[in-house]
């Protein structure tokens, strides 16, 4: 091989880790050759990171660090970022297409930490036991059954389908649960759940419960109109995004008496760090469960989340495999012995892959495999082909108008 023009030798592969990363990743990238890895515990300021961002390969994140079409001009040598959760919305995705990096991240690995903690909170909030776990504390002592309920035999309203919303689903039907659900299209329910429309989940509920990315379709979706609609005496929780639910509204509610309770894990606006002070109106109310954005924060949720993102970036790392991406077409193709393979990422323009396959027909160069997908924006198309052609064909295909970057991988 050409060391000019194929990829690096692992060990100068800079892989930079950000958010105390789960020590799985770094087992994933050890045992598949990569040595080159710094982690940090926290989370960097854009001048930090666009500072430290210039010579990395790979980078590595969680939900703090904001990855911005500015830090990204500043990523000369970026060609992939792993978002080691659910949320992508940390990304600038349009603008890493833009630079031909390949974003991913982990759908699914803590979906069962959330479901679990959803659960926990509608029993914990259907029995009152905030507000008496508080008054105890206080040195109060109000041994009644008024206003607590078992969860058998309660309506359980899920906005939003998905993973989490399934999961949550048949674990709630197992305690006696009756379950509705909501969502933009039609599902085929798990169980004895059945789909119903927003206004009559909120109007039949005992427990609210939302689990929906952040979308524009999504931001203050439950406000005080959604709010008055839920029944009386109803639990509101949301696990999902800050900008779902309106939060003074909700205290409102809460304050009034209209709502018996509610468990909130994420806000409009959290603390950058740990050693910031969090504010909001829902502080102080003994009927609320506040957490800090931990809904899938378990041990075993983190490393599931290391080793599914860290795999990711390896194969795309090793074969270009971009399977799975949130921003990018998705390519597979099996490598070919004794042959180089090429990466082109390209603007989604007609006639590229005619002036590729005509450059490498012009240049008697063989091709042993080909495969291009594209989305809206982007096209993405590997190429196998004879080894001692490679140098020639990066030459040639790096002038291709609309190239956005093309490189031999090995």
């Amino acid at each position: 091989m050409n060391a000019k023009t194929t990829s690096l030798d692992k060990s100068k592969i800079k892989f930079l880790l950000l958010e105390g990363i789960h020590p799985s990743a770094l087992e994933v990238l050890h045992a598949s050759g990569y040595t080159h890895v710094e982690t940090v515990k926290g989370a960097l300021s854009d001048e930090e990171l666009k500072e430290r961002i210039t010579d990395v390969h790979f980078l590595g994140i969680r939900s703090r660090t904001q990855l911005t079409a500015e830090v990204l001009a500043h990523a000369h040598k970026l060609v992939a970022v792993g978002a080691f959760c659910i949320g992508t919305n940390q990304i600038d995705l349009q603008a890493a297409r833009e630079h031909g990096v390949v974003a991913f991240n982990a759908p699914y690995s803590n979906t069962r930490s959330v479901a679990e903690l959803v659960l926990a909170e509608a029993i914990l909030l259907l029995r009152g036991i905030p507000a008496k776990n508080a008054a105890v504390h206080r040195g109060g002592w109000s041994k009644s059954a008024e206003q607590s309920y078992e969860a058998r035999g309660k309506t359980l309203g899920i906005v939003g389908y998905g993973s989490i919303g399934t999961q949550l689903s048949v674990l709630a039907e197992s305690l006696g649960m009756k379950v509705i659900f909501h969502d933009v299209v039609s599902k085929l329910p798990l169980g004895n759940a059945h789909q119903v429309s927003l206004n009559e989940l909120l109007a039949q509920s005992d427990v609210v419960t939302l689990h929906v990315p952040e979308l524009p379709s999504t931001q203050w979706m439950i406000g005080a109109e959604q709010i008055a609609k839920m029944k009386p005496g109803a639990i509101l929780l949301n696990a999902s995004r800050g900008t779902v639910v309106e939060i003074d509204p909700l205290a409102a509610a809460l304050k009034s008496g209209h709502l018996a309770g509610a468990a909130v894990d994420v806000f409009p606006v959290e603390p950058r760090s740990n050693a910031d002070i969090f504010e909001s109106p829902l502080r102080g109310l003994d009927n609320v469960i506040l957490t800090p954005h931990i809904g899938g924060s378990t041990m075993e949720a983190q490393a599931n989340i290391g080793l599914e993102v860290a795999e990711k970036l390896v194969k795309f790392s090793d074969n270009g495999t971009t399977t799975s991406s949130v921003n990018f077409p998705e390519v597979a193709l099996p490598a070919h012995p004794g042959k180089h393979r090429l990466l082109h990422i390209h603007k989604n323009v007609p006639g590229v892959l005619s002036q590729i396959n005509q450059i490498l027909s012009e240049n008697h160069i063989n091709i042993s495999a080909q495969f291009l997908q594209t989305n809206e924006t982007l096209g993405y198309v590997v190429i196998d082909l004879d080894a001692k052609s490679s140098d020639l064909a990066l030459e040639k295909l790096a002038k291709v108008p609309g190239t956005i970057r093309s490189r031999v991988l090995f």
